[in-house]
């Protein structure tokens, strides 16, 4: 994407359209039939119907917006692309999302899947080959295969930035455009319409927990939602932005991991002091290479890093208390008086850059690790949830299940996604991982129970690893 996107013309922007208007609408088709046939009657619940509607109107504008009329000479331009873009290669986070049976010719768990074949992608299954290797035109099924992506929709840039491209081109780019921007902002609300979902299904059935299949549906719609946005975000920033020195679309060619790092940390303690009323939050010690760079998208990192960072000011926070000086405060006494620092350490490494966040607010029980990565589970405090939170006696260590109530009407209250409380909705941690899965890194949790926690975010350079498509 980031080759596509370098100095594009109204052509290559045009192909760019193109793609979107046919890979758009399967994705969204996927996730309304995947939000139509939703276990234990999940499907139901008024704030699925919501979604899915949403998913549906989209589906509807993009199958019925009008192609458009392009002089033939133009479309011979178009469709003269010489330089060809690099393979793909296997996402290392695909084997923990998608499970493949490789001895199992009939597993299509992974490059069976519908998604996969929209993709282009060949099963490596030897089925349907002769010798070994696949028989033209069909992939590992016996399926037709799709023309590739780079030949359908990449245009040569130094040959297409001297067209005087006709008015048609710049007029659907810009329609196109529109339409989906009101697309991503109708879906803004998608994860907390959803969330307000899952606990109207919890409340309706008196369940404290989601089982394993609602969670590996969230998990899939979320990764989705995911790329669903990334394409669409990429495509509208090359359309509206103007071009810089290091973005690619909403791709940075050079991510200063210092300067993401320093902005998430500023702006989770703001919400430590607003959620607290503080006058000062727990400190936060950044150790990272000033020159540090790399590609990657810095909304991603962003978020990431304020959601893990919200956590450990909340767990130190409610171990010492709002004001460490005061004996008593909290569950713990802070030695002398003061809060022990949280620390961010930012290691450069030759396949991953990985990122420690270590703090001191009394750690997880080891038997409710597996539970910090399950939707709508939280380490705070039930009871403090709808007061807004409390300090004194609901430490970290103190874990729950949301499953109704106040927590309901604050999802319903909230606006959209963007809406940063400081804890309490149990999305933090499992988002936060499927940011980093989506381009192939990963995020692990280790703790010390009645000391603190290790997080560590890895994250995958930049290059030609394929979505995690499901």
């Amino acid at each position: 994407m980031a080759l596509f996107g370098q100095n594009p013309s109204q052509g290559t922007l045009l192909k760019g359209s193109e793609f979107l208007s046919e890979e758009l609408p399967v994705r969204l088709a996927h996730r309304v039939k995947e939000l139509s046939d939703l276990p234990q009657g999940l499907s139901e619940m008024p704030s699925i119907i919501r979604v899915k509607e949403w998913y549906a109107q989209s589906f509807e504008e993009l199958v019925n917006f009008p192609p458009p009329r392009i002089p033939a000479e133009f479309s011979k331009i178009l469709n003269s692309a010489s330089i060809p873009l690099p393979g793909s290669v296997p996402n290392p986070s695909l084997h923990k999302l998608l499970p493949y049976n490789k001895d199992d010719p009939d597993d299509t768990s992974l490059f069976g899947s519908t998604s996969s074949n929209i993709a282009g992608l060949k099963h490596p299954s030897s089925a349907s080959s002769v010798g070994g290797a696949p028989r033209a035109g069909l992939n590992g099924n016996g399926k037709k295969m799709r023309i590739p992506m780079e030949r359908r929709y990449y245009a040569n840039p130094e040959e297409n930035n001297d067209v005087a491209w006709p008015p048609e081109v710049y007029e659907y780019n810009k329609k196109f455009t529109k339409l989906l921007e009101a697309i991503k902002a109708r879906h803004d609300p998608t994860v907390t319409t959803v969330a307000g979902g899952v606990l109207e299904w919890k409340k309706k059935n008196q369940s404290r927990l989601i089982g394993s299949d609602v969670q590996r549906f969230l998990d899939r719609f979320y990764m989705s939602r995911i790329g669903i946005r990334f394409l669409i975000g990429q495509h509208v920033a090359l359309n509206t932005l103007q071009p810089h020195p290091d973005y690619v679309g909403i791709i940075c060619t050079r991510s200063r991991l210092h300067d993401i790092a320093s902005e998430a940390i500023e702006n989770a303690r703001f919400v430590c002091e607003e959620h607290y009323g503080m006058f000062k939050a727990p400190p936060v010690q950044l150790i990272c290479p000033r020159d540090l760079t790399f590609s990657y998208v810095p909304g991603h990192l962003s978020h990431i890093l304020f959601e893990l960072l919200k956590n450990s000011l909340r767990a130190i926070v409610e171990r010492y208390g709002v004001d460490p000086s005061l004996e008593g405060a909290g569950s713990m006494t802070a030695p002398g008086g003061q809060f022990p620092p949280i620390k961010v350490v930012v290691v450069e490494g030759r396949e991953d850059i990985t990122i420690k966040i270590s703090d001191e607010g009394g750690g997880i029980p080891r038997s409710a690790i597996p539970l910090v990565w399950t939707y709508m589970y939280t380490t705070m405090d039930v009871e403090a949830r709808g007061k807004g939170g409390s300090v004194k006696g609901a430490g970290s260590m103190r874990g729950g299940s949301m499953s109704g109530g106040n927590a309901l009407e604050n999802l319903q209250n909230g606006a959209n996604d963007f809406a940063a409380p400081m804890a309490g909705f149990g999305y933090g941690l499992p988002l936060s991982r499927l940011y980093a899965r989506y381009f192939g890194g990963d995020l692990r949790l280790i703790s010390m129970e009645g000391y603190g926690t290790d997080v560590y975010i890895h994250l995958n350079r930049l290059s030609s690893s394929r979505e995690p498509l499901q």
